[in-house]
């Protein structure tokens, strides 16, 4: 059943320079609940002319809108998050509906959006370039410049606060963008893009392509007029583009997977990490890149620290999103199969299941929190991101040990050390490898904190002003001087 406060469209178009139009080929794909397997809607199936068409008209609007004085696009854009505001109670219940997450989940989502164009709208008139003293025959100084048209591929777990983490940074270094949300979950971000509009800004800054990654998405990364390419989502998809990229050398920001490690000692306050580690893990169903997926365990409390998160999991309500359960369904009948199946290798391959591991008998794509302990590093749950609510517990007896097998994996996005002990926390900060390293908490970022990874976690930086990077380059200026004093009349 429908959110009580939304009337969902039968259909759902794209939104290039300004308006919805139909896609060119005609066809839809449905949209489907994923707390009930069935469609509730259909959404436009972009084709390569419908991308070349909103790259088009990007560029076009990029060239005007660059120019536009930096302190009214940080205005335009102020705005646009003030309309999220006003809109915060419809866009959650739109986001909890298509993606599945709980209610809450998803005002918080929305509440992260709204704060991304606030923060970056702040910005706006700050991108200053620097002087380089370069001795006085030259003036010399650098201009921080926007690339063009950013192509933006975002991910189904955080459609629409996702959509706010890259577009907002691209709009106030003063580039168009071309979205192309995930098409499980595209209706925040045409929402999104619908109050862009509304707060002003040029029709053709702000374009969404919807439709499938192989071929809407990758007809907009291979679009020779497309100047930079960010991306959320798997390493695999992530690589594809990279090599796309390559053919007509667009640089790249990549936020890719995670394996993330939590790593207990025995000082540490067992009920606050029981209560971090719940969360990090089953929020949004583990759907999650930055999830603490992997709990690694002094074994002098291991089985007390297993007691508490198996008790506070074992409490979880499980529902639909739109009533705001503890723990909504997986985003998708294929994900769904995707999240069973690790669930059944960790069992093969001889993990200890303490709780969770079923699908509840119910419609939709539910998954139970599953806590596996006894998981060894060869082991696929130990080094696959499972990304959804499973978690995968280890044990160690020194601190060396811990290190090792928290960087034992391919990834390196997020890290958690949880001690009172200063000295260990430094020391355990410079060595894991990680992008994010959180002391005695988790999801501790904000929306002015870099996120990124290391290794096969991706490229570049997003969130706080290291993401302008993604969308500002960089040209040097210089002016030779010449003393002209002699060739003066009267001199």
């Amino acid at each position: 059943m429908n959110h009580p406060d939304i009337d969902f469209e039968d259909e759902y178009d794209l939104h290039i320079e300004g308006e919805f139009i139909s896609p060119e080929g005609g066809e839809y794909q449905p949209a489907v609940d994923p707390a009930t397997g069935g469609p509730f809607t259909s959404v436009a199936v972009g084709t390569p002319a419908d991308i070349d068409r909103a790259v088009s008209v990007a560029r076009t609007a990029a060239a005007q809108w660059r120019d536009v004085p930096a302190a009214e696009r940080g205005r335009l854009v102020h705005r646009v998050g003030e309309l999220i505001d006003s809109h915060a109670e419809e866009l959650a219940a739109i986001e909890s509906k298509d993606q599945g997450k709980p209610l809450s989940q998803a005002r918080s989502d929305v509440a992260g959006a709204q704060r991304y164009f606030e923060y970056y709208a702040g910005a706006a008139d700050k991108l200053e370039g620097r002087s380089v003293p370069a001795g006085p025959d030259q003036v010399d100084f650098t201009v921080r410049e926007p690339y063009g048209v950013s192509a933006q591929v975002t991910p189904w777990n955080f459609p629409g606060n996702l959509f706010a983490r890259g577009v907002a940074p691209a709009l106030v270094a003063g580039n168009a963008v071309v979205v192309k949300p995930a098409p499980q979950t595209a209706l925040s971000t045409l929402s999104l893009a619908e109050l862009c509009t509304e707060a002003g800004l040029p029709d053709g800054v702000v374009n969404v392509v919807t439709g499938p990654g192989d071929s809407t998405g990758e007809a907009l990364v291979s679009h020779p007029d497309v100047d930079t390419i960010t991306f959320t989502g798997s390493v695999d998809t992530g690589q594809r583009i990279m090599k796309e990229a390559a053919e007509t050398v667009t640089p790249v920001t990549l936020e890719l997977g995670g394996k993330n490690p939590a790593i207990v000692f025995p000082d540490a306050d067992l009920d606050a990490v029981a209560d971090h580690i719940t969360t990090a893990i089953f929020t949004n169903a583990g759907q999650v890149c930055s999830a603490a997926d992997r709990l690694l365990v002094h074994e002098t409390v291991h089985d007390e620290l297993l007691d508490r998160i198996v008790a506070i999991a074992e409490r979880y309500d499980i529902g639909p999103g739109w009533s705001d359960p503890d723990l909504g369904p997986l985003v998708s009948e294929a994900h769904f199969h995707r999240v069973r199946e690790y669930i059944e290798s960790g069992r093969n391959e001889g993990a200890t299941l303490l709780t969770g591991g079923e699908a509840p008998e119910r419609p939709g794509y539910f998954v139970e929190p599953t806590v596996f302990t006894d998981v060894t590093p060869a082991m696929r749950i130990a080094q696959e991101e499972i990304f959804g609510p499973v978690l995968s517990v280890f044990r160690f007896t020194e601190e060396q040990e811990a290190i090792e097998l928290a960087n034992g994996v391919d990834y390196g996005l997020t890290a958690g050390v949880f001690t009172n002990n200063l000295a260990r926390a430094h020391r355990l900060t410079r060595t894991l490898e990680a992008g994010t390293v959180y002391v005695n908490t988790w999801f501790g970022d904000t929306t002015q904190t870099p996120f990124g990874g290391y290794k096969q976690s991706g490229i570049g930086r997003e969130k706080g002003l290291e993401a302008l990077d993604s969308y500002l380059q960089t040209k040097n200026i210089a002016i030779g001087l010449e003393d002209e004093t002699d060739s003066l009349p009267g001199a």
